[in-house]
């Protein structure tokens, strides 16, 4: 296989456009090229990442964000969650047949229904839709069964979003931005117990490009690559009946990236992870599921300061997905910032430490039901 990497990268801020979403999605897929110095006609293929159950308020994507994109009477396909639209265009890369792929994830939060909205359509309509599952009542039992499991506190909970919001406030495209405390946080209200409002991500505008090159083209386009060294994805049983919410396929996704990236010990040759936590006790869940500590150690990982900007493992330098939710886009930001603290230019919210290697993150589902792990190498 060849090597692929990240040539060039440009995202949207996360707060309401008043662009047209075809003009907001024209705009950041056109800097990521301007910033290679290429042109559309020159690009070998576009991956689109976008949804059909009415993100962005629409139900036929593809035949809108075409255009936006660049993809019009060009080689080009779509994916419903943006790492995989990523993995897809890595692949067309190794494949031998394209030396360049430009990769675009959007979605306009402003003009959807709310997101619980739209993920009660992941539900099936005869059992679970009609008893109001979606990813927010499905996390708050997650929640409930880990804090019980493990004795994970609310307080260790809330120190993720006083960690997160506060790490947004040095980044220019996050979209919450505010200074926090714990105790503002367990004052929130409760939106389905045990989950309070501050401990749900936003809901956000993003459109994220990214362009993808091999080994043979990128030395044209930037002196800066930045390497795919592993991947892994895996998903669970579709009902969350099936499933122990607390051993899901996060494991399995991660063993399958660090096998690939020749990665033995996580918490010491990861520099950096960007974790897509949507519900902020699902930063310390996935932490222990990533082997960055052990089963039910993310309460003590979180105390221990470890995960802080200026700790031995930064874990959402840029706010993650709690400052910044752009639904669909969401995993590829953290591909976006993961890269942006390999190359040291994440701006003031660059953490203190030379980045070698870098793990991105994203999920999707009731209560992570899918996962994918990216790992990123300068």
């Amino acid at each position: 296989m060849r090597r692929v990497a990240i040539a060039s990268m440009a995202q949207s801020s996360g707060g309401e456009s008043r662009d047209s979403l075809m003009d907001f999605t024209f705009r950041v897929a056109k800097e990521a090229l301007d910033k290679a110095g290429m042109t559309r006609d020159e690009v070998g293929c576009i991956m689109i990442g976008s949804s059909d159950i009415f993100h962005s308020g629409l139900s036929c994507s593809n035949s809108f964000d075409w255009d936006g994109t660049g993809a019009f009477l060009k080689e080009g396909s779509r994916a419903e969650e943006s790492i995989f639209a990523f993995i897809y265009a890595c692949m067309r890369i190794m494949s031998g047949q394209f030396d360049t792929v430009l990769v675009t994830s959007l979605v306009k939060g402003s003009e959807n229904p709310d997101n619980d909205a739209c993920t009660s359509f992941f539900a099936d309509p005869f059992y679970l839709r009609p008893v109001g599952m979606n990813e927010t009542t499905a996390a708050a039992m997650q929640m409930r069964e880990y804090m019980w499991r493990y004795s994970i506190t609310e307080e260790q909970c809330a120190k993720v979003v006083e960690k997160n919001l506060g790490n947004a406030l040095y980044n220019p495209y996050a979209h919450i931005k505010k200074k926090v405390t714990i105790d503002d946080v367990l004052s929130s209200p409760t939106i389905s117990d045990p989950l309070k409002v501050l401990e749900c991500a936003p809901k956000s505008d993003g459109v994220v490009s990214v362009l993808l090159a091999s080994e043979e083209k990128v030395g044209e386009l930037t002196n800066r690559p930045v390497w795919l060294k592993g991947y892994g994805c895996s998903i669970d049983h579709f009902y969350p009946g099936d499933r122990d919410l607390l051993d899901g396929e996060l494991k399995t996704a991660a063993a399958a990236a660090y096998k690939m990236a020749g990665i033995t010990d996580p918490k010491k040759e990861i520099d950096v992870a960007e974790i897509c936590e949507p519900y902020a006790f699902q930063e310390l869940l996935w932490c222990e599921q990533l082997g960055l500590c052990g089963e039910g150690e993310g309460g003590t990982l979180i105390d221990s300061g470890v995960t802080r900007m200026n700790g031995t493992l930064p874990v959402n330098p840029s706010g993650g997905v709690l400052a910044m939710n752009p639904y669909v886009s969401r995993g590829l930001y953290r591909i976006v910032e993961a890269a942006l603290q390999i190359r040291g230019r994440a701006g003031e919210h660059q953490v203190d430490k030379d980045v070698k290697t870098a793990l991105a993150h994203g999920t999707q589902g009731f209560a992570g039901q899918c996962h994918s792990v990216v790992i990123l190498e300068g």
